[in-house]
């Protein structure tokens, strides 16, 4: 089974027994809609679709299509406009990061210290929380912004006439959209919690005062 839909089913197992109800509960999500878009997206990795005008693009139904609409979901039910407007503008920098670092890693995987999927998903998804900061922003960041470099290698093959082929949410991709996606949350978790707990002993040590 591909890491993707490892990690999708450790989450799907935990948000049905309760485990992420806080952090999904913040992202505007209940426990029982996150299992039903995770199934749809790991049920939708098994198909993938060329386009007509351009072959050497494919695009996978869990890997690209699925989490396109689960983003826009989540970008719709932001708090504040400001928000949305903040995670489209992360998810464009992230791709762009992401893309620029498919540039200066070694062409060869063999020749790179950890797996290219991990290296590409864990530095999308720490640069989609950065940039992000609120948990729904850091997640649409992280999981669009590796389409978005794909997007965009995608263009530069059509541009420069270079032979080749993209898969857009397919094959290694659709692991590096989980990884980018689960790590950004987490980062926004994590730190929010710690900012949180900080706020609150700063306050009661002002009231003790």
């Amino acid at each position: 089974m591909p890491v993707g839909s490892i990690i999708l089913t450790i989450v799907a197992v935990a948000a049905f027994f309760g485990l992420l109800h806080r952090v999904l509960d913040r992202m505007g999500l209940t426990d029982w809609v996150a299992v039903l878009w995770i199934a749809a997206i790991v049920a939708g990795s098994y198909f993938n679709f060329s386009v007509g005008r351009y072959p050497q693009l494919s695009v996978n139904a869990g890997g690209a299509i699925i989490p396109l609409v689960f983003c826009v979901y989540l970008i719709n039910r932001a708090d504040t406009s400001t928000e949305s407007l903040r995670a489209v503008f992360a998810l464009i920098i992230t791709g762009v990061f992401i893309f620029g670092l498919g540039k200066i890693l070694p062409a060869d995987p063999h020749e790179m210290v950890i797996d290219p999927l991990w290296a590409f998903g864990v530095a999308g998804g720490i640069v989609a929380y950065l940039l992000g900061r609120s948990r729904r922003s850091a997640f649409v960041a992280g999981t669009m912004g590796i389409l978005v470099a794909d997007l965009i290698h995608f263009g530069e093959l059509v541009m420069r006439d270079i032979p080749g082929r993209v898969w857009l949410g397919g094959g290694g991709a659709f692991d590096a959209v989980v990884i980018a996606g689960v790590v950004a949350v987490f980062l926004a978790e994590i730190v929010g919690e710690v900012r949180e707990r900080f706020a609150r002993e700063a306050g009661v040590r002002d009231g003790a005062l």
